[in-house]
């Protein structure tokens, strides 16, 4: 099996941009707790505010909730620099509008790393993809794309099953479980019979396994989509 390389450590800040609420929990998280540890700044950046995303509860009444529990889950994670854009949740497209919101936001933010969605059109087979997360991660490709050359940040990752970098999360889980727990009203209507606490443990468990291509170690994994310089 190939190994998979080191994350890159040659960085101050990161901008992880995503569609909604818990996406960056569903990943990244463990990875976030790390940098943010060794004094590495992240900003969270989102689309929309997740307001379709509540069976049962209202868009005026779900958006503002889960705003509200993604910051808490990313304070936890050592981020507190936290935007949401206000495009519409489940309708997300790659226009015009979205790529300059998020040309915009690298420029303003300067960051030297990007985190973004992966997107393919199967996580594993039988798995899709959400169309939302598959427009929105051909969108920041195409505003990355769209930028100067002295413009665009180094590193451009996707966090998702094509991994090409690894970062050891081992004593970031806890963190994880923690933030993705974060999202708790989401998570109880998302899965009532299952305990929020367990509900994020399997997930985090899921993403963070220990790999035989990375030594053995308990990893965030990402693949490297575009590098600059």
């Amino acid at each position: 099996m190939t190994g998979l390389d080191e994350f890159p450590t040659g960085w101050q800040t990161a901008l992880a941009l995503v569609a909604h609420p818990d996406d960056p929990e569903y990943g990244m998280a463990a990875a976030v707790a790390r940098w943010t540890g060794e004094g590495r700044r992240v900003v969270y950046a989102l689309a929309s505010s997740g307001e379709a995303g509540i069976a049962g509860m209202a868009p005026e009444q779900a958006g503002p909730l889960r705003e509200d529990e993604q910051r808490a889950s990313a304070r936890i994670v050592g981020v507190d620099e936290v935007e949401f854009w206000g495009f519409p949740d489940s309708e997300i497209r790659n226009t015009p509008e979205l790529r300059e919101r998020i040309g915009e936001t690298i420029r303003r933010v300067a960051p030297e790393v990007i985190l973004s969605l992966y997107g393919g059109p199967e996580w594993a087979p039988g798995a899709p993809n959400q169309r939302d997360h598959m427009e929105f991660s051909a969108a920041v490709l195409d505003a990355y794309d769209a930028l100067p050359a002295d413009a665009r940040p180094r590193w451009l990752f996707e966090n998702g099953p094509h991994p090409t970098h690894a970062v050891d999360v081992e004593a970031q889980v806890p963190a994880a479980i923690d933030a993705l727990s974060a999202h708790r009203v989401y998570l109880e209507v998302l899965d009532p019979t299952t305990p929020v606490a367990d509900q994020a443990r399997a997930q985090v468990d899921r993403t963070t396994t220990p790999r035989d291509d990375f030594d053995g170690r308990r990893a965030a994994c990402f693949e490297l989509k575009r590098v600059t310089g």
